[in-house]
């Protein structure tokens, strides 16, 4: 029986400071050995801290950690790994132009009789973990080459190969497609079956329902309360991570359309190499609706998204029309593009929408440092950016603890609001006409998640055309007027408002006929 299985890992009032801020307080948890644990807590709550004090990447200020009943302390992540405990990043550690086998024995190499293994001994024993872990994986193929659910799997391998009892994953799905999230919990569920206990960070609660054997969540850098996962619910969850209700469905009215204020006809799209990524795409998006593209991500979202920010490389090969109001957008600037009315909040906010040693003001205005409230005769006008900054923190919630924002570095921030400053910089843009959304809740915990729904929301009812892109059908479902299903770049179907409307009293057989048109 599970509870008469042993203790794999235990916390004893683990407290952990930096400066006045207290990251965990007080923190006992046991996870037993062959389990799979979840942790849980908005942006902000801790979990990372404690992960990275059991990783070693941390040393507490008091409390003590036991591994198998004995008590430890880890002065560096050798310390853990030596202990048998490995953690899988959020941001994959791996270098691309290294092969499979070569990252997964980087720092680790394998030696017999004083001399290292040759790579095919490496290679065949690799490949033989990865069978017995249902991994597979190419051991000689470049990682540059590989899919982000083939490099999680490199990762994963990373730390069996280093004999790990304990795996740790932080936020693993977050940049996965679905039959990749439902491949990762085959995984899970067999290292589970081996004797392997899992610790599992997400924010993503229907995750933790499908795998978890129980959950733990943290608030404020406590942990609140652990329970078996079928004693819990999405909604108690939520509310015990808040701490209050959540809507975990946007409440929101019927869309009142105006004109049409983006138009795609017959776009085709052909990369310089003859990659055709765009196929004979046609939709419209209205004012004051909503319409959510939906797809596993790799069918032609990227492309889409650089062909309408005027990104798309120069060599690229552009069929049909894409208009604004009747203006063409092909061959234009992003800064030609803005001053039409649109805003982007695009898929990756660290490559492309932020700069994280740059502070909170600065982040704010990139992409509108041209408006003229914005500026002086020579150079900017630091007063309205400080009250600028200041009036956006206090109407999206942005949660910092210095007294002087305008010189916090956003990187400085959690995840969830770093999102909002990059949402209250598009959303506030003057004459916004079209708002182009992509994977606008990616890494984001679900309190953040419900404001920035219901931000979504608002700037439709004021008459806002949004093109909502997202690989999170419970996204699409939850935002969505009309949904487009987007499948190796065409547009296989569309749901209009009154099936989108009739398929939500029903939602899982319409998810299930939305599958059949995006895989």
């Amino acid at each position: 029986m599970k509870d008469q299985q042993p203790i794999a890992l235990e916390l004893q009032g683990i407290t952990k400071r930096f400066g006045t801020v207290l990251a965990n307080q007080n923190i006992s948890l046991s996870v037993k050995q062959g389990t799979i644990q979840a942790i849980v807590g908005e942006n902000g709550a801790g979990k990372s801290t404690l992960m990275n004090i059991i990783y070693g990447l941390l040393q507490p200020d008091e409390g003590s950690m036991f591994i198998h009943g004995s008590k430890t302390h880890f002065e560096s992540p050798k310390d853990s790994i030596e202990a048998g405990i490995g953690m899988v990043h959020q941001h994959f550690k791996l270098i691309p132009t290294l092969s499979v086998a070569e990252n997964i024995i980087l720092g680790y190499e394998p030696k017999s009789g004083g001399f290292r293994l040759p790579m095919n001994d490496v290679e065949s024993e690799i490949k033989t973990l990865s069978e017995t872990h249902s991994l597979a994986i190419d051991p000689s193929a470049l990682v540059s080459s590989l899919s982000v659910g083939l490099e999680q799997r490199v990762e994963i391998l990373k730390v069996l190969y280093r004999n790990a009892e304990i795996l740790i994953l932080d936020e693993p799905t977050a940049v996965l497609t679905p039959i990749e999230t439902e491949e990762l919990f085959k995984t899970l569920r067999s290292l589970k079956e081996n004797g392997k206990t899992i610790i599992l960070i997400t924010h993503k609660l229907e995750e933790v329902l499908a795998v978890s054997d129980e959950v733990s969540v943290m608030r404020q850098g406590e942990l609140i309360e652990t329970m078996p996962t079928k004693e819990a619910t999405k909604p108690l969850l939520a509310k015990l991570m808040v701490g209050r209700d959540v809507l975990l469905r946007v409440e929101k009215s019927q869309a009142q359309s105006g004109e049409c204020i983006l138009e795609i006809t017959d776009v085709s799209l052909t990369t310089a190499k003859g990659i055709q990524t765009l196929n004979q795409m046609s939709f419209n998006v209205y004012a004051g609706e909503i319409y959510g593209l939906c797809g596993v991500e790799g069918n032609g979202q990227t492309s889409l998204l650089n062909l309408l920010w005027g990104l798309q490389d120069v060599n690229t090969q552009v069929e049909g029309q894409v208009k604004i109001e009747n203006t063409s957008l092909l061959g234009k600037s992003p800064l030609d593009i803005a001053k039409l009315g649109v805003s982007h909040i695009p898929e990756d906010r660290y490559k492309m929408a932020m700069i994280t040693d740059y502070s909170i003001s600065e982040n704010l205005i990139f992409g509108r440092h041209h408006e003229p409230d914005f500026l002086k005769p020579f150079g900017f006008n630091q007063k309205h950016v400080r009250t600028f900054t200041h009036e956006m923190i206090k109407t999206y919630d942005i949660r910092t603890s210095d007294t002087e924002p305008e010189q916090t570095p956003i990187g400085s921030l959690s995840g969830g609001n770093q999102q909002k400053v990059i949402v209250a910089r598009e959303l506030s843009r003057p004459g916004l006409k079209l708002l182009i959304l992509a994977q606008p809740t990616r890494g984001v915990d679900i309190g953040a998640i419900e404001f920035i729904h219901k931000q979504i929301i608002s700037a439709r009812d004021r008459g806002v055309a949004i093109l909502l892109i997202s690989s999170e059908l419970e996204e699409i479902l939850s935002l969505s007027d009309r949904i487009g299903c987007l499948f190796k770049g065409s547009l296989t179907h569309e749901f209009s408002k009154t099936q989108v409307q009739e398929g939500l009293s029903d939602p899982e057989p319409f998810k299930k006929e939305i599958g059949t048109y995006i895989t």
